[in-house]
């Protein structure tokens, strides 16, 4: 169960693309009992994104916020807020959101609001990691997953798990294979902050062990 007053732990979940991190973590939570979360709204900053459609299958709330209708950031930012708060989420999970987020709206979720990224941070931060990676010549990058600060994928690191670079990559064969492990990595990190065992000191975190 969750440390939430003994029930599971509302999540929100916020997708610029096709979704699957996000059907990962929906398919943890719906084969896992005790995994302590269940996704109560979907958001998203594009209204064509692909995790909506997922989301609705799944007969989750759905709220799309497009930077275009606003006439700044500031403004857009606080209709998001507004709007994912109208269902009470206990945390934010990012998967595959690319738009930056503020120190105003991660205020209202300290230390529960976490991303995935597809490098081995602090290496290769930003939207192209991938191509990155393969353009440095480095022959490991992977899955990070992170508490989310107001710096790019700069937040304390909760897990990591490592890809080996092949001769014959391409970005998109890279790629595919990064996502298999960020669908296991990200599933496993937000279980641990649905049940509290996250305990964040600076930059590090630290994970407790399982209640009896």
């Amino acid at each position: 169960m969750s440390d939430l007053a003994g029930r599971s732990t509302r999540l929100a979940v916020l997708v610029s693309g096709t979704g699957t991190n996000l059907t990962a973590l929906l398919s943890a939570i719906g084969s896992d009992p005790d995994f302590g979360a269940e996704v109560v709204v979907v958001g998203s900053d594009r209204p064509e994104a692909g995790g909506l459609a997922r989301a609705e299958e799944a007969g989750i709330s759905t709220v799309v916020t497009a930077l275009a209708d606003h006439p700044d950031r500031v403004t857009w930012e606080a209709e998001l807020t507004r709007r994912l708060a109208e269902h009470r989420p206990d945390a934010v999970v990012l998967a595959g959101f690319m738009r930056l987020l503020s120190g105003a709206f991660l205020g209202h979720w300290p230390d529960r609001v976490i991303n995935t990224h597809p490098s081995l941070l602090p290496a290769f931060r930003g939207a192209h990691a991938v191509r990155e990676a393969l353009e440095y010549g480095v022959k490991l990058t992977g899955s990070t997953v992170h508490l989310v600060d107001e710096e790019v994928d700069h937040g304390p690191v909760i897990a990591q798990r490592a890809v080996e670079i092949r001769d014959d990559d391409t970005e998109e064969r890279l790629h595919a294979r990064i996502k298999e492990v960020e669908h296991e990595l990200l599933p496993t990190c937000v279980k641990l902050l649905s049940q509290g065992r996250l305990v964040v000191d600076g930059r590090h975190v630290r994970i407790r062990e399982a209640s009896k």
